[in-house]
């Protein structure tokens, strides 16, 4: 694998610190604002927001520029949001300079996943994909413990401060590692826009915002179930947490892998594990032993996932895959949303705190039965000699993980 992909790594790694170590950060900036918790807690929705509105329009802007250029753009704003942050003088300039930070989430990850696409044959895209996305991952287990820890002892600003110089130090990698790579032939927003028309690209986002939302379900209350059913002391969760970044880290490296083999299947499977561990979970949480280890399968099986759902929708944007992969970051973001959501609504309802899991081995399923209605209907050969629905020439239709390209029709 080239070092280009270490230095998307190291801002993916800054990204997915300041996304979810401002959770464990809360009572401190709260204190220090003089705001409650709950409202310090619109700090992470200011994030998501700027995700969300930033993935479609940055990448929008982006179009037509060449990949390097735009990869610096995005990670020089990531940088400038967080020093916003870290020199914020009250809560609202605060919880808008959150919302800049969150602006480039979802179109580097988008074009980041695209670059490292193009920087490897064929047969190694989805586990380049799945090098750059190991940074998010490596950040549960040692940025956001370790951000967590420094803000307590330093103040949250030190922690700001810290993630600065993460992101400075991947942009300059990019920089220095990562190769001129040429603007798409065919370019632009109307281009990029086309390939929503396919509608196998739609059913692939349905996966991760369905599919994914059960692994919110459960990691949105992993805390208190492991402090109310499985007897962990508070101050233990940090290391289980950890264990769960771990089972995150080698499942997205797995899926990776799997998915440059067989794509369509490891899609479907890593939902189907993901059902399964979800609900074994609800089972072994009564034991500390049993809970760490599910924690870390639920770890692994989830986010095997990623690699493969984001190489498939490369793949189905064909030759305009980057607003394509952008919005894929703005469906894992619905998808925490609403698994979040729904097993809020069943510890609401007094079904326990194992309850969660429970709703979140449902909407694994639903992914799981997506992908495999997917799977399906891509084989079925075209309608017409003119093409199927998507538009493609008539021929046999095979699974589609080998070894077309990531944006050439497969």
């Amino acid at each position: 694998m080239p070092l280009a992909l270490v230095a998307l790594a190291v801002t993916a790694f800054a990204i997915g610190t300041t996304e979810f170590a401002a959770m464990g950060l809360l009572p401190q900036v709260a204190d220090d604002l003089g705001v409650s918790i709950p409202q310090a807690g619109w700090l992470i929705s200011a994030y998501a927001v700027g995700v969300v509105i930033g993935a479609p329009l940055l990448t929008a802007l982006a179009a037509g520029r060449r990949r390097k250029a735009v990869l610096l753009g995005l990670a020089a704003l990531f940088t400038t949001g967080n020093l916003l942050c870290a020199v914020a003088p009250e809560f609202w300039t605060l919880a808008a300079a959150r919302l800049v930070t969150g602006l480039p989430h979802g179109a580097f990850f988008g074009a980041g996943a695209v670059a490292a696409a193009e920087l490897v044959a064929p047969h190694l895209r989805a586990r380049a994909v799945a090098v750059m996305f190991s940074g998010l991952t490596v950040a549960n287990i040692v940025g956001v413990p370790a951000a967590t820890l420094l803000g307590q002892h330093l103040g949250w600003r030190a922690t700001m401060l810290v993630v600065v110089a993460i992101a400075a130090a991947g942009t300059a990698a990019i920089v220095r590692l990562v190769p001129e790579l040429p603007a798409p032939a065919r370019s632009g927003l109307r281009h990029e826009l086309g390939a929503f028309r396919n509608g196998q690209l739609w059913l692939a986002l349905a996966t991760v915002v369905f599919g994914c939302g059960g692994f919110f379900a459960c990691y949105s209350y992993i805390t208190p179930l492991l402090t109310e059913v499985s007897g962990y002391a508070t101050g233990s969760v940090t290391l289980v947490l950890a264990l769960f970044g771990v089972g995150m880290t080698v499942g997205n490296l797995l899926g990776g892998f799997a998915a440059d083999r067989a794509l369509r299947p490891t899609v479907c499977a890593a939902f189907v594990l993901s059902c399964g561990s979800l609900a074994l979970l609800a089972v072994t949480a009564h034991a500390r032993w049993s809970a760490a280890l599910t924690v870390v399968l639920v770890g692994l099986c989830g986010f095997a996932i990623v690699p493969a759902v984001q190489t498939l929708v490369m793949r189905q944007a064909r030759s305009a895959p980057t607003l394509a992969s952008a919005t894929v970051q703005g469906a894992f973001n619905l998808a925490n949303a609403q698994g979040a959501y729904f097993g809020g609504l069943a510890l609401d309802a007094g079904l326990g705190w194992t309850s969660p899991t429970l709703v979140g081995s449902g909407l694994a399923a639903s992914g799981a039965a997506i992908a495999l209605a997917a799977w399906a209907a891509d084989r079925r050969p075209p309608a017409s000699a003119d093409g199927g629905a998507d538009g493609a020439a008539a021929a046999p239709v095979v699974d589609r993980n080998e070894s077309a390209p990531a944006g050439a029709p497969a």
